[in-house]
């Protein structure tokens, strides 16, 4: 049974308080450390496929070529506190998952927790998988694209830091929060919400709103970006296809 009645709306409030604060102070650790390695995060990750050693561009065998430039007096300090707040979110991001998940599981039935828990549990990899994949494929691949394209040869191309890091956080942060979809798909399956059928019967929706969601994330529209973006996020439409599929399939079996 579920422990909602046993529980006044005042616990429940301060459980809520309780796990916000936990949240908070796990993350203020993170940023603090974070801050202090400055140099690993830039240079090793945050600026890494800026440079034509990255490992993406020597596996393609890439001509690759960027310069970048700070044309604002304060954009590299206020860039190093985004970039640490950015990387705490990430780093603690399974904490945050668990704590909301303490918060949650006692107003769950027996029945739901082990959906639910199962679903928590996969959260954070799916998150890191986005991550990865904005980081290690999309981001570089659109950077290689971009360096290199020119509307005249007389006009070289310099990119600032600050659009640097907007493109790259909107990226990663946005792969990371987007490859959330099948855990939620995973959730409504186990419940009966969602079906199979369902999801299948809207594949073409599903290709509008993907197209849709591209070019909000590659704001530039070229047909490039809006590929390599695309892509991924309609496999992960179909990966989602199959989690709801297995978990049917289950069902009918029982």
């Amino acid at each position: 049974m579920a422990q909602t009645g046993e529980m006044s709306f005042w616990d429940h409030l301060e459980d809520l308080r309780r796990c916000i604060f936990r949240i908070l102070g796990v993350f203020g650790v993170a940023v603090v450390v974070l801050f202090f390695f400055k140099n690993f995060l830039f240079d090793s990750l945050i600026l890494a496929p800026s440079k034509s050693d990255f490992f993406l561009y020597q596996l393609l065998g890439a001509d690759f070529s960027m310069t970048l430039v700070n044309i604002e007096v304060a954009a590299q300090f206020l860039i190093h506190i985004r970039i640490t707040l950015i990387c705490a979110l990430i780093v603690t991001f399974p904490i945050i998952v668990y704590e909301l998940w303490r918060f949650v599981a006692p107003a769950l039935y027996e029945n739901e927790k082990k959906a639910v828990r199962g679903a928590f549990a996969f959260a954070s990899v799916l998150f890191y998988v986005g991550v990865t994949v904005g980081y290690a494929l999309v981001f570089p691949l659109m950077l290689n694209f971009f360096s290199g394209y020119q509307v005249s040869p007389d006009i070289p191309n310099t990119f600032s830091l600050t659009s640097y890091i907007s493109l790259f956080t909107s990226l990663v942060l946005t792969f990371g929060i987007v490859f959330e979809f099948p855990t939620v798909v995973a959730v409504l399956s186990s419940m009966g919400i969602v079906t199979r059928e369902g999801l299948s019967s809207y594949r073409k929706h599903a290709i509008c709103v993907v197209l849709i969601l591209a070019a909000v994330i590659t704001p530039s529209g070229d047909p490039f970006s809006l590929m390599v973006v695309s892509v991924p996020l309609y496999f992960l439409y179909e990966f989602s296809i199959l989690i709801c599929r297995r978990r049917v399939q289950t069902v009918e079996e029982e």
